[in-house]
């Protein structure tokens, strides 16, 4: 039982975002499945019509190399000489009904929870920065508003320190 625990944050992790998709590399689901990755994708191949583009791609070789840039891969020899598979939350969903296992039951659901919770954050997120956008726009009309009344004061003052000048009196008759 303890083999089929997986956490929420261990999933998370393993979401990455590729072609504006959130998307789980193929030798991370074969790992979260307790299969290897080989197999994971024999299945897939065998059930290529369950898995459209926008379910699953495979990555290009430049998307590889941002990758392994950015520390996601730790080199390309991990990938075992092929360009890997990336599924999306609809991809994952379908590799339930390919791969037939209690594990694999157990945790796609642990993987579709973590992609709402993901959808969640990123709606909290995006509230914010609309809430963050409409105060600043309020700052700023308010600091044009407030630096217009500034300059009028500083102006008043100005005015205030010019010393009017005084009548010449005249000297002599």
């Amino acid at each position: 039982m303890t083999k089929e625990i997986v956490v929420i944050g261990n999933v998370e992790q393993k979401i990455y975002l590729i072609r504006s998709h959130r998307v789980m590399l193929d030798r991370d689901l074969a790992d979260l499945y307790g299969v290897k990755p080989i197999a994971l994708r024999q299945q897939v191949k065998r059930n290529k019509e369950r898995f459209p583009d926008d379910f699953m791609f495979q990555l290009t070789e430049q998307e590889i190399e941002i990758l392994v840039s950015q520390n996601v891969i730790p080199s390309r020899r991990e990938l075992g000489g092929y360009n890997p598979y990336v599924f999306t939350e609809q991809g994952v969903a379908m590799l339930s009904s390919v791969l037939r296992s209690k594990r694999a039951i157990h945790v796609n659901l642990q993987i579709m929870r973590a992609f709402v919770r993901l959808r969640k954050l990123m709606l909290t997120h995006g509230e914010l920065v609309t809430k963050l956008k409409a105060l600043e726009g309020k700052v700023e009309k308010y600091n044009k508003k407030h630096d217009k009344e500034i300059a009028a004061i500083f102006e008043a003052i100005r005015q205030l320190m010019i010393l009017p000048e005084k009548p010449r009196r005249r000297i002599g008759y």
